[in-house]
């Protein structure tokens, strides 16, 4: 990840990569699209969805089962792309990639696994403010099951963690430090590996949502140190409905399973059932193949670029966006953190974000408007939500232009100083 105050001194030159992504080229409104809501879901590419096409029209089978051809490519398919993800990821195995449907499943995953067994009455469970629903709710639940009590990492104004406020609360009852590594609402890129190494040192385990990282900047969980890292494949230019989780292989190989079922099992009787080792034991029931293999694709699509390419190119945009929208009358960014990915987060006067959105649709300016699935974030800055523009690889200087444009047009219907 780059930060806003250390910008390279060449401009690195821009990818040109929309004409891989086929819904890029589709108007909207009759306006050319300017689709900046990738922080809710990225678009993708003919690789991957000639991949998953490819599997149902040429290596339909399921996996792990039969004798027959089919159902063995079926698997190689599968596995490969577990080996992709272990690549992505520089995870030590591929047995330490688990696929689920993406970043709440894995959440879940371990918070009722590796959670659900192990914690008691008094124990604690640190986040921050800034978390995503899906690493705050879990936890909820899991304190209601067993006891434990969720402690909060406050959150700066300008989007930054208290750092102070992070060693005060991990203590010796910290079982577990649940954090994200990049804020979807706000962008900011929060020091895991730092995080990690002090939750370590106090005994607590660590878990990482990446949903806003993996697609953005390089990821490497064996440096970062933690024992989870949990991303969903349709923020990563991949399908919905598949993600996976890293777990370290020691706490995988002593988590019971989350899910009965076919697939997940080493022998079954009325009287007594004996698992599958990881990850195979957490994979329970057919899973998401098609999912796996366009999953798959999309990783070897971002690596053939280059993640660091792609983060240059994003920081490229985001130092643009961030300068044309500062100069906007009557416009607030909202999260201003030094080290930040491409999101940008802001508040226009007298023009409630989701009025915002609406005529920036009329005008082919996709971003997105609300409390961003952070509604506690929120509710620290005092506002109840945001417009966000996020970035991603096949964007722009033309779409930040269209989002400037838009946001005068916006001003001027409404009245207000911007215009």
């Amino acid at each position: 990840m780059h930060t806003l105050q250390s910008a390279p001194a060449t401009r690195p030159a821009l990818l040109q990569r929309a004409a891989d992504f086929p819904i890029l080229s589709r108007p909207v409104h009759g306006k050319r699209l300017a689709y900046l809501d990738n922080g809710a879901t990225t678009q993708k590419p003919d690789a991957v969805i000639e991949a998953e096409r490819g599997f149902y029209r040429h290596s339909n089978a399921n996996i792990h089962r039969g004798v027959h051809w089919l159902s063995q490519h079926a698997t190689e398919l599968y596995d490969a792309a577990r080996t992709s993800v272990q690549g992505l990821l520089n995870a030590a195995s591929a047995d330490e990639i688990v696929f689920t449907r993406g970043t709440t499943e894995a959440i879940n995953l371990v918070a009722q696994s590796w959670g659900r067994p192990r914690l008691t009455v008094g124990d604690e469970i640190l986040v921050t403010h800034m978390e995503h629903h899906s690493n705050i709710v879990p936890w909820q639940l899991l304190c209601e099951q067993t006891g434990a009590v969720l402690k909060v990492v406050p959150v700066e104004i300008n989007g930054e963690l208290d750092m102070l406020a992070f060693d005060g609360l991990l203590g010796e009852r910290t079982r577990l430090v649940a954090i994200t590594h990049v804020s979807n609402a706000l962008g900011t890129v929060l020091p895991v590996a730092e995080l990690t190494a002090k939750a370590h040192a106090a005994g607590a385990v660590v878990l990482v949502n990446g949903a806003q990282a993996v697609a953005h900047t390089t990821v490497n969980v064996q440096a970062i140190g933690c024992d989870f890292y949990a991303f969903s494949g349709h923020k990563l230019y991949g399908p919905t409905g598949i993600g996976a989780l890293y777990g370290r292989r020691a706490l995988l190989d002593a988590m019971p399973p989350w899910q009965g079922g076919g697939d997940m099992i080493h022998t079954v009787a009325f009287e007594h059932t004996t698992f599958a080792p990881s990850p195979q034991r957490f994979e329970a029931g057919t899973p998401n193949i098609a999912g796996a293999v366009g999953l798959g694709a999309a990783i070897e699509y971002v690596r053939g670029i280059g993640l660091e390419r792609i983060a240059a190119h994003e920081h490229a945009l985001l130092e643009q966006a961030t300068a044309a929208l500062a100069d906007i009358r009557g416009l607030r960014l909202v999260g201003t953190a030094a080290n930040k990915a491409g999101i940008l987060s802001f508040l226009v006067d007298g023009i409630h974000p989701h009025d915002l959105g609406t005529i920036l649709d009329s005008e082919g300016v996709a971003i997105r408007a609300g409390h961003h699935c952070a509604m506690p974030l929120m509710t620290r800055l005092g506002i109840p939500g945001t417009a966000r523009a996020s970035f991603a690889l096949y964007n722009s200087p033309a779409d930040i232009d269209a989002l400037v444009a838009a946001i005068h047009k916006a001003q001027r219907m409404f009245g207000t100083r911007g215009a």
